[in-house]
């Protein structure tokens, strides 16, 4: 399965991140992002946030102003089977970066503004399957750029 990136996305903190055309990734995330909690994001094991172009696509028709980077992915992405990406997934961006998908991302109030009503938990992983941003470790760091492929190395059973 393949897929390419739609969008790299990074801030001083805090949403909604805007985009770069291409990017350094270490093993803590974006070279050049930051996030305004540490508790809940960055780290190797929320290095990377990632989200799906067409679940954006999605809430757009739905009504909701989300707009890619405006719910604090790192990553907008455009891959046919995003609702099958889970935990244990390894991906491949560009030549060189390998990612491996860590947790679905939990939302929350920050980001409610890119949603009707404020219904942040539209793309609740708990509430609607699929539609969830996602966490990723980074396994191999490198540089990447809009319009890379996506290749998908390693699918979870």
């Amino acid at each position: 399965m393949k897929g390419y990136l739609s969008q790299i996305n990074i801030s001083n903190g805090g949403v909604p991140k805007t985009p770069v055309f291409e990017a350094i990734v270490d093993f803590e995330g974006i070279v050049g992002d930051k996030q305004k909690d540490k508790r809940y994001h960055g780290g190797p094991e929320r290095a990377l946030c990632l989200f799906s172009l067409e679940e954006i696509n999605k809430l757009q028709h739905e009504g909701h102003p989300i707009k890619a980077g405006s719910t604090g992915e790192n990553l907008t992405i455009s891959y046919p089977e995003y609702k099958n990406l889970q935990p244990g997934v390894l991906l491949k961006i560009g030549s060189v970066v390998i990612i491996q998908i860590s947790s679905y991302t939990v939302p929350c109030k920050t980001i409610s503004a890119s949603f009707i009503e404020g219904n942040f938990t539209r793309i609740s992983q708990k509430v609607n399957p699929g539609s969830s941003r996602l966490y990723a470790r980074v396994l191999v760091p490198g540089h990447i750029k809009m319009n890379d492929e996506i290749i998908l190395m390693h699918k979870v059973d």
